[in-house]
């Protein structure tokens, strides 16, 4: 989708947002506009999209310009409320067929992430509890934004208190590899992955961290380690086949990644290439650990093999900007994730603690204390 079809703008942020880089919003609301940084630009430009309508934010998500399963959650309940604040109908009825619309228009922007799913669903149960007491059309939209703001804020303190638990698992002096991007701009604020790497370094421990380029997006070279310099730690970048070596050579001491859906058995799907850096991990005896929050973990998919596995645009694959990479004539694949299964996992890091194997058990747990306190 051409970058002109948003209105977009590159400016130093009102707020400060660069002087303070580990809580820079990845989105933000701003009066009547939802406003994100473009990924797609970095590291060269840091340009920034506002989106006007709903419509502009599925866009955003679908085409990348924001994406990270925690921010694409975001993203789309701020979505969902901006365009209800813009609705023009004046009652009940016609107000929920609008949002009911708008729901089906987000859900099909990204289908592996399930935090997009999560963030759906609240929304709606938010529009079913205003509607069911009677609200007017400008009450439930007010609710709808007070609830995205909630959204965002909660992703945030989730992100630190998940850094919080994975630091324990960080040695004094780490080396430690990642894969994709799992840190503040693939979330509201501090990031998964890079959240657990952020609180060892805050808490004094040295930390130095190797950064899968993660083809064809090139999420590692761009935006991981943008944001691991703009933090002044130790950052090296390397190609997704150099991983194997590094390891062999003794450079990695655990890994941690991110994730976009984690299953009822702990299987689970992030960035492609994940799976080959979890079964290098076992051979060389690397922990490798996983950073998600309990919205990403799904305990209605029983497994790995029931995750819809998203299949992206060819030219992500043939081209690296305007310079063709492939032959004219060869078959392109281009799914956007994999899946790694539990036994390489050594442990799930969340917002309410470390999960272990086995995770059928352990993750039923901590999404039960979830919904306990949510009944309290």
């Amino acid at each position: 989708m051409p970058f002109s079809d948003f209105a977009a703008f590159a400016i130093d942020p009102p707020g400060g947002w660069y002087h303070q880089w580990p809580m820079l919003p990845t989105i933000d609301w701003t009066g009547e506009t939802v406003v994100m940084i473009d990924q797609r630009k970095l590291p060269a430009s840091e340009v920034y999209v506002t989106c006007r309508t709903a419509q502009d934010v599925a866009k955003a998500i679908k085409t990348m310009v924001i994406r990270g399963a925690p921010a694409i959650g975001v993203a789309a309940a701020m979505g969902l409320a901006l365009g209800m604040r813009r609705s023009k109908a004046s009652g009940t009825k016609q107000f929920t067929t609008e949002f009911q619309k708008l729901c089906e228009l987000m859900a099909g922007t990204r289908p592996t992430a399930v935090n997009l799913f999560w963030a759906i669903e609240r929304m709606q149960k938010a529009f079913a509890e205003e509607a069911q007491r009677g609200a007017s059309v400008g009450e439930i939209a007010d609710r709808l934004m007070r609830e995205s703001h909630a959204i965002h804020d909660e992703d945030v303190q989730s992100c630190k208190a998940m850094g919080a638990h994975g630091a324990t698992l960080v040695p004094e002096n780490a080396r430690i590899l990642t894969h994709c991007n799992a840190g503040a701009l693939a979330t509201a604020g501090y990031g998964t992955a890079l959240g657990v790497i952020r609180a060892a370094a805050e808490q004094g421990k040295r930390v130095a961290v190797m950064a899968d380029e993660t083809r064809p997006f090139l999420q590692g070279a761009r935006l991981t380690a943008w944001e691991l310099v703009k933090d002044g730690i130790d950052t090296t970048v390397i190609t997704d086949n150099m991983a194997g070596t590094m390891m062999r050579l003794g450079n990695v001491d655990l890994v941690v990644v991110g994730a976009d859906r984690i299953a009822a058995n702990g299987d689970v799907a992030n960035k492609i290439g994940t799976y080959s850096v979890a079964v290098l991990a076992r051979e060389h005896g690397i922990p490798f650990y996983v950073a998600a929050p309990l919205s990403t973990i799904d305990l209605q998919t029983l497994t790995g093999a029931e995750i819809p596995i998203e299949e992206r645009p060819e030219r992500e694959v043939t081209h690296v900007g305007g310079a063709r990479l492939t032959p004219e004539g060869a078959r392109i694949r281009n799914p956007a994730f994999d899946v790694t299964p539990a036994k390489f996992v050594t442990a799930i890091i969340t917002e309410r603690g470390i999960a272990k194997p086995p995770y059928e058990s352990s993750l039923a747990a901590f999404a039960g204390q979830v919904a306990h306190a949510g009944a309290g």
